[in-house]
């Protein structure tokens, strides 16, 4: 038995004598820069897989303030420096071409580890690879904060409760999810990173966090990237149908980047270890999700439905109970708000005209 108070981890050991005695293991310490009296107090933040579509954002906002140095590292597999530009050259911040697979020697005081293709399209594409980069990639980085004492937070997914037989979805739901699958490398891939990260808090005492993140949407996500909201908008914006999976009735819940990132920065700000569920609880069927594309972006294409794709979950929307009562936190930017801001990011990109 096993548990943490203010970042402190118990458990409980039995003597030679049969008794059980409370031990105490307290995380590692940081550097001894941190203690220096001429330090000054700046927050060195390393952010895996910042040129990507969350990271960014992420980025943006830690950038916001004027206490933190942010480092990025990103080999750039579905990640642009174009989503980076306003800040390569500035002196809180620095960017490295680097794989997660292969062992990161830096000085951080947190580690936002986001590292991952989370599309179908690239994880599919390299599933060795993704799996790779949840397993060592993840050890890495714990093998990092291990070393410098720092806060590591793991941004997890929805998918690891993989096709739900509970409806919505709590922490405390162990998951349905097909281990030898087409999409397994990235479902088991997190799962056995969050293994990982608990088990480096127990035995270790590193402080970590994890944040199951359900499906998320906004400016920057990779253009025909293989997730639905993308496709629609891409596909609304060049006058193509919208291509709706068949049967067209399954359920996705889906959270503006903003609000996610302000549930990231709470949950790492915090004294919850986690799991816990990160996103928008508003639920929507993917025809639901086509019609309101086409309503607000171009009422002239039309819908047609495509088969499905292997071991696609049929419904998801997450239980926000304990990011509510813990963090504070529930998303603010609803879907028919966010997705004219997504498509003129979008419009932009792609040098179409405006539709509406």
């Amino acid at each position: 038995m096993s548990f943490s108070i203010s970042g402190f981890l118990m458990a409980d050991k039995q003597t030679g004598n049969g008794d059980i005695c409370m031990v105490t293991k307290p995380p590692p310490t940081p550097s001894p820069l941190r203690f220096s009296k001429f330090f000054q107090p700046t927050m060195r933040i390393l952010v895996t897989g910042g040129a990507g579509f969350i990271g960014s954002h992420l980025v943006d906002r830690l950038m916001e303030n004027e206490m933190n140095e942010v480092i990025v590292a990103d080999n750039y597999f579905t990640g642009s420096k174009d989503n980076l530009k306003k800040w390569i050259g500035h002196p809180r911040f620095e960017l490295i071409r680097h794989d997660v697979t292969e062992p990161l020697l830096i000085e951080v005081d947190q580690i936002y580890h986001l590292a991952c293709p989370a599309s179908p399209i690239f994880y599919k594409y390299n599933p060795v690879k993704t799996i790779k980069t949840n397993v060592i990639g993840t050890l890495n980085m714990l093998g990092l904060a291990k070393r410098v004492g720092a806060r590591i937070l793991l941004t997890s997914t929805s998918e690891v409760y993989g096709d739900p037989l509970v409806h919505p979805q709590d922490e405390s739901y162990w998951g349905n999810v097909n281990p030898i699958g087409v999409r397994s490398c990235y479902d088991e891939g997190k799962r056995v990173a969050e293994t990982l990260m608990f088990d480096y808090h127990r035995q270790h005492g590193i402080e970590i966090r994890v944040a199951r993140i359900f499906n998320t949407y906004g400016p920057r996500m990779n253009i025909d990237d293989g997730r639905v909201v993308s496709n629609f908008i891409a596909q609304a914006g060049r006058g193509e149908p919208l291509t709706v999976q068949a049967p067209g009735t399954q359920t996705r819940s889906f959270c503006y980047v903003s609000d996610m990132v302000d549930g990231l920065i709470r949950l790492m700000e915090g004294e919850n270890t986690g799991p816990i569920n990160i996103g928008n609880p508003g639920e929507f069927t993917m025809l639901e999700l086509a019609e309101t594309v086409m309503e607000l972006i171009n009422p002239d294409v039309e819908i047609i439905t495509v088969d499905n794709t292997p071991d696609d979950p049929r419904q998801r929307r997450p239980d926000i109970t304990k990011a509510k009562e813990l963090l504070g936190w529930e998303p603010k930017v609803t879907l028919r708000d966010g997705l004219p801001l997504m498509e003129e990011d979008f419009r932009l990109r792609l040098g179409n005209p405006r539709m509406n």
